[in-house]
């Protein structure tokens, strides 16, 4: 029975979490390359006819457990329960080569994905995803059409920049959350950003 197609990542991330806590989990983002090129020279319905196909191939090849999902446009969301980032980059990869062949209206068809996975990257699905969306960027700047697994920046923190005092209790949070210091830096940009948003 193909695996069910969600919409929108709330409904992703809800299902995501009934996959039992600390059981290994794969998460990857998908992305096809050039979709606005290609919708613009085959026309909306031409577009549409690639976006479920390419639905179409997620759902009839990965495993009944898996959680797929449309977040926009041509983006899409899996998480697979019980996998290593090794496994899922295996199983994305053959898909990735199937959609390559299928041939839309004689134009190739690219797709570039980014995995991280639990507990080798991160452990709550945001930051997972989070993880998944810098792997994909990696994939895409290394030329596209291709499957990437998160691979964590090393971040220099100068002590010049930084106090030390400071990055002691990054680490020492760090180690209590079970997340990486980059999760957690993301977090709090994140939240520095929406705090001044009326001035961006």
């Amino acid at each position: 029975m193909p695996t069910e197609l969600l919409s929108g990542r709330t409904a992703f991330e809800t299902a995501v979490a009934e996959v039992p806590a600390g059981a290994p989990l794969a998460v990857a983002v998908t992305d096809l390359d050039s979709f606005k090129e290609l919708n613009d020279e085959l026309g909306h319905e031409g577009g549409d006819r690639v976006l479920r196909s390419f639905e179409r191939t997620l759902q009839d090849s990965l495993p009944p457990e898996a959680v797929v999902a449309r977040t926009g446009g041509d983006e899409y969301a899996v998480a697979i329960p019980y996998s290593t980032p090794e496994q899922a980059l295996i199983l994305l990869e053959k898909i990735r080569m199937h959609v390559a062949e299928e041939a839309a209206q004689g134009r190739t068809v690219d797709v570039s994905v980014g995995i991280a996975a639990r507990p080798q990257h991160a452990q709550e699905t945001g930051d997972l995803l989070r993880a998944a969306d810098e792997a994909l960027f990696r994939a895409k700047r290394e030329g596209k059409g291709r499957v990437a697994i998160y691979v964590e920046d090393k971040m220099t923190l100068k002590s010049n920049y930084y106090p030390k005092a400071s990055l002691v209790r990054l680490a020492k949070l760090a180690d209590a959350t079970g997340r990486t210091e980059a999760s957690l830096l993301r977090e709090a940009l994140d939240d520095l950003v929406c705090k001044y948003r009326d001035r961006l």
